[in-house]
């Protein structure tokens, strides 16, 4: 492999880790050309969308592309990407190294344990309970209710590879578990405990890079992370929807 090829290589797995990891369209274009700059290759050219990542060194040369299969939020990689390709412009890092450190990055789990996870849904769920003017009655059923429901999605999402699946059980989980406290008397206002307990689910970061990826001029990417957020909304509202109109 000739040294060109090496630096495609290493720009298109940069790319791709942060791509995965929830970073926006622009960012990992702006990354990677900045990468192919730093090696001595003036002009790459790059596009990236929410599946796939094309690149090349010129014009002239064979387009080279990654598939994007999975998508997750873990910010961290982002910042560790953004951070290697600062010290590749810096001149800090040989292609060798670079290569190497975004190797093991790629094959590293820097997300929280599960258990941390649903906790941590737990919690948020409570405190948007509280909010959303909810009462400290429902601050605890909105915890179990958020932090069960969460609980269910990351279960379901690993048996049946189908987020938009694994979103729909969870929140029609959280509207039964919702409205089990509700006829128990332990909570008082189903809506906002509701409300508060499937926030967790709610796409925040995908809507903000939709956003700021149509702002940047990145039309395809936009709109597709905007309806991927949409269907994320819907399979939310139909888990819900469902639970109200059997109760």
């Amino acid at each position: 492999m000739d040294k060109k090829s090496r630096i495609v290589e290493v720009c298109l797995l940069a790319g791709k880790i942060m791509l995965e990891s929830g970073a926006e369209t622009y960012r990992v274009e702006d990354t990677m050309n900045r990468m192919a700059a730093a090696f001595g290759i003036s002009t790459s050219h790059s596009y990236v969308t929410p599946t796939g990542i094309i690149f090349s060194t010129s014009e002239t040369e064979k387009t080279n592309l990654v598939r994007i299969s999975t998508r997750t939020t873990d910010l961290e990689k982002v910042v560790l990407v953004n951070s290697i390709s600062r010290k590749i412009s810096g001149g800090e890092l040989s292609l060798a190294e670079a290569r190497k450190q975004l190797r093991d990055l790629s094959q590293k789990d820097l997300l929280y344990p599960v258990w941390i996870q649903i906790l941590a849904s737990a919690l948020a769920s409570g405190c948007f309970t509280i909010m959303f003017l909810g009462s400290w009655v429902d601050f605890l059923p909105a915890c179990v209710a958020g932090g069960v429901g969460f609980a269910f999605f990351v279960y379901i999402h690993h048996i049946v590879r189908i987020k938009f699946f694994a979103e729909f059980i969870a929140s029609f989980v959280i509207g039964i578990v919702a409205y089990i406290f509700i006829v128990t008397g332990i909570g008082l206002e189903l809506d906002k405990i509701v409300i508060g307990s499937v926030m967790p689910l709610v796409p925040g970061l995908l809507i903000t890079n939709a956003v700021r990826d149509l702002i940047a001029g990145h039309l395809m990417s936009g709109i597709a992370k905007g309806a991927e957020a949409f269907l994320t909304a819907f399979a939310i509202g139909t888990g819900i929807a469902v639970v109200l109109s059997i109760f």
